[in-house]
């Protein structure tokens, strides 16, 4: 895979159906590791069957889940950090509601604790 300038994927190239969110810039503060998870959970959620195996999709984004709800409560700090920071971002950005949504409810849709 080719790295792209700034983050930006060559949209030409990206399928009808694929989900995807704006790219996210360094300056918004949130780990590139939770953008990384972020950007792979959209994908695979919110993509078409013609883009995504279902099946292949809902197996990953259980690992996924199940990984992000092993994280220590330093992390999961962190993580809650980031979450804000992205919504601050999306707002300021004028993201869909949609999009926002999926941030303010990221906790509970992938079963993290939130206490």
């Amino acid at each position: 895979m080719a790295k792209q300038s700034d983050g930006e994927a060559d949209r030409e190239e990206v399928p009808e159906g694929a989900a995807v969110v704006p790219v996210i810039p360094e300056s918004a503060g949130v780990h590139p590791l939770f953008l990384a998870v972020f950007h792979a959970l959209v994908f695979l959620e919110g993509s078409s069957e013609e883009v995504v195996d279902p099946a292949a999709a809902d197996e990953t984004v259980q690992y996924l889940a199940t990984y992000l709800q092993r994280l220590s409560d330093d992390d999961l700090g962190n993580l809650r950090e980031d979450l804000k920071r992205l919504t601050e971002h999306a707002r300021r950005q004028k993201w869909s509601a949609d999009q926002q949504k999926l941030i303010q409810d990221f906790l509970q849709h992938y079963g993290i604790r939130e206490h």
